[in-house]
């Protein structure tokens, strides 16, 4: 059945967006007194009432007050909440905005609400071009910037007091602590691309991309936790001047630290002040608020040293699943000077100033922490601190060089491969990420899966993007470039680049370099006027298209239901981030599988010919041949399952046996009927899927579902 064509505005987009991104400070604000929104508690913070105004100025210097006869709310906030903008006139001190009793915080409440009423008003009549365009988008980031320093600076406030106040109840955090996983990735050196390309937003110090030149090296897993510092502490670190640079230890010195920002010793514990008030260090967590300095000081104690900001890019970019804390628990510092990228070039106009004048005495920091916004952080993201500096949430991830000579036994994929393998089979319930089953074999047998007869979403998909293909391409637009997630063999992508005469640019990416490579190839010869940038990577940590794939509107497509294989939470983030990466105005071909009677389901995951069995069994025969690893393939056996209540299709692996697996140096128990889960393909309605893509800032424009056993395909508008 056919819905009815719902074309959300660009105006709408814009005011959506606009009001999530601007609801969450005051949210944040909410439960505080106005005198913890005053007070300032040294000069490089800012009271919150500070950051809820300049943020609204910012949206009223920027966008608004480049209109014709453009007038201000209030002349007088041009001086009191300009930041650094010397273009724009004079402004307060930084280290005086806490002296700035009036107006007061209702008055600045007001003042937002109204920068918010001409805002929507200014976005709902359209006409935004490219400049105004990026500005509005600078702004909503320049907003979530805010959100976090309006945290920060929250709770050096509460430090400051010999009542250790709690800010919150809970610690407003994005997401949980993810577990340690332990062990670290080697990565070859060579060659090397990071930076922003032109695809989607990026702060204009992230571009650039270019070459890097890399040496072999490793990185750790996992963050530096609370009870590694101990041990440092422990060991002397803050009085053993050969740990420290020379500036550092005079800084140690001259502030008399003995450990990071926010600890207290009592009795033979730590205590540690948190948004939530003071509580026991907890030795698991991973440890914030420390300076470069004492960042570097403890990498030289651990025998290691920081990432530069290059070696960081290029692991999460190509091996993102290997690490614990990437973006989402403390900003890592690394070894890198913050200065311009080569070829450099500021945002023009006013906006110039916002990054590019500050190039000098900073260092990198990279990742996210607890309470950077949602959609926020970016792997090609550059934040930069002056390395005395540890109010903020700072912490660290170690590098390691690999010695001349020494075997890098390890390429990136294996990598990322054997921590994935190692962490999934040391939970309770062992499960391995489906990603893993596409190496060349896997994605060979997955081929012949798609051609069996009890194997219906392949050839029902394909029936059905047929059909609305040459309606939908139509909306492409010229020089459109597709970007393929989870590409595998692109051969469903023919039935897209055969409708969309007017696709300038092809972006297969997937995992497995030796199928990408095949395919890509295929493409190109079948296509020759198209040009083909396949990307080898994780489309799940994925923040930059190749810097050739063209400057037209992005389509991305995801076929043959694989959202079905994520968690339903991962798949919303996937489609977060697939919504930054491909940029405003994008479009989305999604496909998914229908819920749909037992029988038919589980005859499609355990076909009569024994191939899906093979497949699954693939995963353990990969590890065996790139892990030295020993799993006896012939111990365990497919069972596919259907789970109701959660409306999916599960496949396993059942050990038939009780045995102990070599995976490289470590020994894995498995006991007979224990199973490793391999797959989760859930199934959708059309309402759980609008709601999906709704929760993650699309809007479903299309949905059309085809005859049983039935499949569906959506068209995502960004």
């Amino acid at each position: 059945m056919n819905a009815p064509a719902r074309i959300e505005t660009t105006e709408a987009r814009d005011i959506a967006a606009y009001r999530r991104v601007r609801s969450a400070m005051p949210a944040l604000a909410a439960g505080l007194a106005p005198e913890d929104l005053q007070a300032q508690s040294m000069p490089d913070c800012s009271p919150g009432k500070w950051h809820l105004a300049h943020t609204s100025w910012f949206f009223e210097a920027m966008i608004l007050a480049s209109q014709p006869d453009y007038e201000p709310v209030d002349p007088r906030f041009q001086t009191l909440f300009n930041s650094y903008y010397e273009a724009l006139g004079t402004r307060v001190g930084r280290g005086e905005r806490g002296l700035m009793t009036r107006p007061s915080l209702a008055a600045v409440l007001d003042y937002r609400s109204e920068i918010d009423r001409r805002m929507v008003a200014r976005l709902n009549a359209g006409g935004l071009d490219a400049a105004q365009r990026y500005l509005l988008t600078l702004g909503l980031h320049h907003e979530q910037q805010h959100q976090e320093l309006f945290l920060m600076d929250l709770l050096h406030l509460m430090s400051r007091s010999p009542l250790d106040p709690a800010a919150y109840a809970v610690e407003p955090r994005t997401g949980a602590p993810e577990p340690a996983r332990g062990g670290r990735t080697r990565f070859a050196g060579g060659r090397i691309e990071i930076g922003a390309g032109a695809g989607g937003f990026a702060f204009d110090n992230e571009r650039p991309a270019h070459p890097v030149w890399s040496q072999p090296y490793e990185l750790d897993h996992d963050l530096v936790t609370n009870g590694d510092w101990m041990r440092f502490i422990a060991d002397g670190g803050y009085t053993r001047p050969d740990l420290w640079l020379a500036d550092g230890w005079a800084t140690v010195q001259a502030e008399g630290w003995d450990a990071p920002l926010y600890w207290r010793r009592e009795g033979a514990g730590w205590t540690v002040l948190g948004l939530a008030g003071r509580h026991g260090v907890d030795p698991q967590g991973a440890v914030r608020h420390i300076s470069f300095y004492e960042a570097d000081a403890y990498a030289r104690w651990a025998g290691a040293r920081l990432p530069t900001e290059a070696e960081w890019e290029h692991a999460a970019t190509t091996a993102g699943a290997a690490f614990t804390g990437l973006s989402a628990e403390v900003w890592q510092w690394t070894s890198s000077a913050y200065a311009p990228y080569p070829g450099f070039r500021p945002t023009e106009g006013t906006a110039s100033e916002y990054n590019g004048k500050f190039m000098a005495n900073q260092m990198v920091l990279r990742g996210g922490s607890f309470a950077t916004p949602p959609g926020h952080a970016r792997v090609s993201y550059r934040n930069f601190f002056y390395p005395q500096q540890r109010w903020a949430f700072m912490g660290l991830r170690l590098a390691r060089d690999i010695e001349p000579g020494t075997a890098t036994t390890d390429t990136d994929e294996d990598g990322g491969f054997r921590a994935a393998l190692v962490a999934g089979l040391s939970q309770p319930q062992k499960a391995v990420s489906p990603k893993w089953f596409y190496d060349a074999e896997g994605s060979r047998l997955f081929e012949d899966i798609t051609r069996l007869p009890e194997y219906y979403p392949t050839r029902q998909e394909a029936t059905l993007l047929r059909e609305v293909a040459p309606e939908w391409a139509a909306e492409f637009g010229p020089g459109s470039v597709l970007v393929e997630f989870g590409s595998g063999a692109s051969e469903k992508t023919r039935i897209l680049l055969d409708a969309g005469r007017d696709l300038a640019a092809y972006v297969p990416i997937d995992i497995s370099p030796e199928a990408l490579g095949e395919a890509a190839a295929r493409i190109a010869e079948s296509y020759p006027d198209l040009t083909v940038a396949p990307l080898v990577s994780d489309f799940l940590h994925l923040d930059t298209l190749p810097v050739d794939a063209g400057p037209g509107r992005r389509i991305g497509f995801f076929p043959g239901s694989t959202i079905g294989n994520l968690e339903p939470a991962e798949a919303v983030e996937f489609l977060k981030a697939a919504r930054t990466l491909l940029g405003e105005d994008a479009l989305f071909i999604l496909g998914v599988d229908l819920v749909k009677e037992p029988a038919t389901l589980i005859a499609a995951y355990d076909d009569s010919q024994g191939v899906t069995a093979a497949f699954n069994l693939n995963l353990l025969a990969r590890a065996n041949r790139e892990l030295d690893a020993d799993f006896d393939l012939d111990a365990f056996q497919h069972r596919a399952l259907w789970n109701a209540g959660d409306s999916r299709m599960e496949m396993h692996l059942e050990a038939t046996r009780d045995m102990a697996v070599r995976l490289g140096d470590r020994r894995i128990a498995f006991a007979a009927g224990e199973t490793v889960h391999t797959e989760s393909s859930r199934k959708f309605t059309e309402q759980s899927l609008q709601r999906m893509v709704e929760t993650a800032g699309w809007t479903m424009a299309r949905f059309r579902s085809g005859p049983a056993p039935s499949v569906a395909l959506a068209l995502l508008q960004g």
